[in-house]
């Protein structure tokens, strides 16, 4: 089975996505699943510019001359896609969204009817695909991952895919402080490593795992005000 994973952190390796990304993809391969990681900030992917040429004079590929040109054989490989982003503005950053608009030639213009909402067709051999969301967000709740969701879920729906789940991880930035602290973490890595382990060898991810991924790691109350005190630590460092 073939993974493709699309990492837009622009921290990549290093940032709180990641921590969550890679045991998810580690799993995966443990389970045999032929892995592919990419990261946004290392690609060349320059916004779609609305011309069509990839409907109409071209089908099936774009004019532009950048790193879509690797990843489009990849996306025609792929049985299933992991997109990881931190939460920005209540959805993907800007890069993954770029990456996300230029699948446009994998698409047919003409509409069709599909489940009663008008779609487009798949171009050439229709298949079974999944999808899977990683995300990690500052904010303590996981409702803020909502509007997220519901983006993602339609563009699962777009593109004929199967909305697999989601790996969410809020109040991310407490993790990396808890670690130097050397406060338990274990069980969420092993949590995100078993839901690679499930969505390939079951074609599914538990619940349980999900909830162990993104639980709670501090209160709220204390939360925010170790947030608020490091932001406060930042400001004044910047103004000395």
């Amino acid at each position: 089975m073939k993974v493709l994973a699309i990492n837009s952190s622009p921290r990549m390796e290093n940032g709180n996505t990641a921590m969550i990304l890679d045991p998810f993809l580690k799993g995966m391969e443990e389970a045999g699943a032929d892995v592919d990681l990419f990261y946004t900030s290392k690609l060349d992917i320059k916004p779609c510019t609305g011309e069509f040429n990839c409907w109409y004079k071209t089908p099936g590929e774009c004019y532009q001359d950048d790193d879509m040109k690797l990843l489009y054989p990849k996306i025609d490989e792929a049985d299933v896609f992991v997109f990881a982003s931190p939460l920005y503005v209540d959805g993907v950053n800007g890069p993954m969204k770029n990456l996300i608009d230029r699948m446009l030639p994998r698409i047919e213009p003409f509409i069709e009817l599909r489940d009663g909402r008008s779609r487009h067709p798949v171009r050439g051999v229709a298949r079974e695909r999944k999808m899977v969301l990683v995300s990690n967000c500052g904010f303590w709740e996981k409702e803020n991952f909502d509007p997220l969701i519901v983006h993602m879920k339609a563009f699962c729906e777009n593109a004929s895919f199967e909305y697999a789940g989601a790996l969410l991880r809020p109040h991310g930035m407490a993790m990396p402080e808890m670690i130097k602290m050397g406060m338990p973490l274990d069980d969420i890595f092993e949590a995100a490593k078993d839901a690679g382990r499930q969505l390939i060898n079951e074609g599914r991810i538990s619940q349980e795992k999900l909830d162990i991924v993104g639980r709670e790691l501090l209160p709220q109350d204390m939360y925010l005000q170790s947030a608020n005190e490091a932001t406060s630590q930042i400001l004044e460092a910047l103004e000395n």
